[in-house]
Order: structure tokens, then sequence, then C-alpha cells
């Protein structure tokens, strides 16, 4: 499990009720694993939907004195001109295209698809969508930023989900990843995607975390762009 191999351990997943018409991809902030996740989406889960909570590789990341922990990239500052770690960035968002992929061959269209994530896997989640050729239903940025944002909107320019909605939720009282990343985040979106799809989202007292509210936000919004197919 070194460098950015996501071939084991397998994702947590939440299958459907009944047979799954679509899915959620969510990526876990760092140092966590897909397991809490999973459960959390358990607890506002769609019959029709297949949830799926990959793991993060084990490598040593750069801002926590280069312990190794879960991580999708390294994180080398929390500075907004913080230096970033590239090519790990990249190569994650090439990991997670090939997770579409697969679902896809599992008979779930990537328009039927949204990918999400929290802190670094909220990053990862906006930079994938931004850079892929597969057509998304959606993507719920949770508590996070944009990745390589001076590479944008240029990175953007052949991507098909210039269209795509977008929920973007941060908690005001987030010490980590302070709301004013959120803010830049929106901005720079808009200048990607279509503005009007853009729906940020902010949370009083929250810290880097999630609350009851950003849940049933989050389960609204898979409702409304992955909805029952008759």
């Amino acid at each position: 499990m070194c460098g950015n191999n996501m071939s084991a351990p397998l994702p947590a997943i939440v299958p459907a009720a009944r047979k799954a018409t679509a899915a959620v991809i969510f990526l876990h902030g760092l140092g966590d694993t897909g397991h809490s996740w999973a459960e959390a989406l358990a607890g506002i889960r769609t019959p029709h939907v297949k949830y799926i909570c990959p793991h993060a590789p084990i490598m040593p990341v750069t801002l926590n004195m280069n312990m190794a922990m879960p991580s999708w990239f390294d994180i080398i500052g929390l500075s907004p001109d913080a230096d970033e770690d590239e090519s790990g960035i990249k190569q994650a968002a090439e990991n997670i295209k090939a997770l579409i992929d697969q679902e896809v061959k599992n008979g779930i269209p990537s328009h039927r698809i949204v990918l999400g994530g929290f802190s670094q896997g909220g990053a990862l989640s906006l930079y994938t969508a931004l850079t892929t050729q597969q057509k998304l239903a959606g993507v719920v940025a949770l508590s996070c930023w944009l990745p390589l944002r001076s590479s944008f909107p240029q990175a953007a320019a052949n991507s098909c989900n210039k269209d795509m909605h977008v929920l973007q939720c941060h908690g005001e009282a987030d010490p980590l990843v302070p709301l004013v990343f959120g803010c830049l985040t929106v901005e720079k979106l808009k200048s990607v995607v279509n503005p009007t799809n853009v729906n940020f989202k902010t949370y009083p007292r929250m810290p880097h975390s999630s609350c009851p509210q950003e849940m049933v936000d989050i389960k609204q919004f898979i409702e409304k762009q992955l909805p029952p197919i008759n």
C-alpha cells in the first residue's frame, strides 16, 4: 500500500436497497478511511443508490512531519499559497476516474454517478470532476478547496461537466480549512462551471466536521441529481 496504489483494501460499500440504478462515490478526508463516511451515508441512503467509499493509500504527509497515514496525495501546507503535490493530485484523480469506469462497467452510466468528498477527499472530487471526460451527475464538496486552482479554468477546457450541479458546504467555525478557502473555491468554481448550478451552503458554529443539517442537504441534493428510474 504505497504510493497512489488503490488496489487494496476494497472500498466500503453501502449497497442499494433495491436494484442500483445510480451511485455515489465519496472520498474521505486525511487520516480517515471510507468506513466512517459509509456509516454516515447509510443514514441518509436512497433505495436505488449504491454508495462507494474507497480508502486512500497510506503515505507520508509533509504537513504532518512525514508521518504515514491514509492520504489521497501529499499535503505540504494549508495556506492558500502553499506548494502543492501536482503529480500526486493528478495521479489520484486518474485513480478515481478508474473507479468511475469500473462502475460504468458494472452497469451504472457515469451521468448517474455523483462524486463527493470531505476535506482532502472533497478537494480531489472537485479536481477529478473538472478534469475528467466522464459526464457526472454532480459533485458534493464538503469543507474543502480546489487543488491546483491556478490551473483553472484552462485545466477544465475539455471537461464535459461545465453544466454539472455542485453542492459545496463549509462550517463557519472551521479551524483547519477556514471558511475563506470555501469562499475562494466557490468563486473559482463559478468561473469554470455554470454559476447557477453551484450551491454554496455554510453552517454556523460547525467546525471541520459535518452536522445533521448538512447531511439533510446532501440527501436532498443526491435525490434531486439521481432520481429513480421508473
